[in-house]
């Protein structure tokens, strides 16, 4: 690997805007705003508007628009009487 062409990769936090949820990943990603973790610490904070914690896909709670399949559709429209 050619030297000083990369960024640099260290341990940050990100915080999750909507729920409070915090975790630490490597990143290549800085910030101004610091937090205190778990281990004592102190690593940049980033703060991201969705998570795992807030996601619908992962909390369950999203919404199905197609209810009907397309025999469904078909019986509705040419449905037998």
């Amino acid at each position: 690997m050619k030297q000083g062409i990369h960024p640099d990769y260290h341990q940050v936090v990100f915080m999750d805007s909507t729920t409070g949820f915090k975790f630490i990943s490597g990143s290549t990603a800085t910030s101004q705003e610091t937090t205190d973790w778990e281990d004592g610490n102190t690593y940049p904070l980033i703060r991201v508007e969705i998570t795992s914690d807030s996601h619908p896909f992962y909390t369950g709670k999203q919404k199905f628009t197609q209810a009907d399949g397309a025999v469904d559709k078909f019986n509705k429209k040419y449905g037998l009487k």
